[in-house]
């Protein structure tokens, strides 16, 4: 029996390419993983070290992978990471242009516990579209790790590769396991 199953989605920005230390993360907390990628972020993916290291191939179309299971398991929490401007401003509008986008959209709207983690810059996160999205997330009960409050600040244009190095990926991680604790708690009654 595992502790529960986490769904990622990879968006298309420098962090992605170390998504395998939340797989990491997870798997010694004893929760299997899948990991779904936007179309951008299949170039910063090592697809066999991620197959590796979470049991099942990363789906990035409809159409699944050789050998795989059409549908995945219930996910007990959902976390989007790194999410860029362009899929943090789709999800909060509930475009879904592509699988990455339709599988998110469709766990919000099972109510699935949900962590995303912006990887933008200041000049992008200043700009009022991004912060509607924020607080339209936000008001769905999405938790959006952004802000002094989450230590997690935008960087400055042009800041991103050295950022990326200290993208939380631990902290989304034990967000998301809080969320998926309490949603528990919820349904069993308890407060």
């Amino acid at each position: 029996m595992t502790a529960g199953h986490l769904q990622v989605v990879v968006c298309g920005a420098g962090p992605a390419t170390d998504v395998l230390q939340l797989a990491q993360v997870a798997g010694t907390r004893g929760w299997t993983v899948a990991v779904t990628a936007t179309p951008s972020a299949l170039d910063f993916l090592d697809p066999t070290a991620i197959e590796a290291a979470t049991g099942s191939p990363i789906r990035s179309s409809y159409q699944p992978s050789p050998g795989a299971r059409r549908s995945l398991p219930p996910a007990d929490a959902l976390v989007v990471a790194p999410a860029t401007y362009n899929s943090i401003s789709k999800i909060a509008l509930g475009l879904a242009d592509n699988y990455a986008m339709t599988s998110v959209a469709e766990l919000i709207g099972r109510q699935v516990p949900t962590v995303i983690v912006p990887f933008v810059n200041a000049a992008l996160a200043a700009r009022a579209p991004f912060q509607r999205a924020v607080a339209a997330l936000r008001d769905e009960r999405i938790r959006v790790l952004l802000g002094s409050e989450d230590g997690w600040d935008p960087h400055q244009p042009g800041g991103g590769n050295e950022r990326q190095k200290v993208f939380p990926w631990a902290v989304a991680f034990e967000a998301a396991t809080r969320l998926a604790k309490e949603a528990r708690s919820a349904v069993a009654g308890h407060p």
